[in-house]
């Protein structure tokens, strides 16, 4: 990742990220879903996200880093992770909901829509209890591009 220009001219503004290797991915499981996060995260609605902890996960730290891609697996923003817990899918709070900023900001809506992710994502069965699932709940600030940026 060192040789995408995002990631480049965020390093070399920020020196003391330059040896850090951060994720390089998009949100969601489809380029349509990567680009409609995206645009929230861009917008300025989107502080949040979570998904299933599985077995071939790195752990995330505060204050790593994460470059976002999106539907077209181009790099377009840096985020900065500032706080993550892990816990059962349904321990998500209405604060938590909100930071997300997704459908209309409640934690039903953020829990239906989840557990369907999480069911996809997954490969269970559309009726599976899918709410004791280990989930990571990810706080993040937008550092690059300054234009973009918290």
């Amino acid at each position: 990742m060192s040789g995408d220009p995002l990631w480049a001219a965020y390093a070399a503004a920020h020196p003391e990220a330059s040896d850090q290797q951060p994720a390089v991915e998009p949100f969601g499981d489809s380029p349509a879903m990567a680009d409609a996060l995206l645009a929230l995260v861009v917008e300025g609605g989107k502080r949040a996200t979570a998904g299933p902890v599985t077995p071939d996960d790195h752990p995330v730290r505060v204050g790593d880093h994460w470059v976002v891609l999106d539907g077209s697996d181009r790099a377009r923003v840096v985020l900065r992770t500032t706080d993550v817990r892990t816990g059962r899918l349904d321990s998500v709070d209405d604060a938590f909901a909100r930071d997300e900023g997704e459908g209309d900001l409640t934690r039903a809506w953020w829990l239906d829509a989840h557990r369907d992710f999480l069911r996809r994502v997954l490969g269970l069965a559309p009726d599976a209890d899918v709410d004791d699932v280990e989930t990571r709940f990810e706080r993040f600030a937008v550092v690059w591009p300054p234009e973009h940026a918290d």
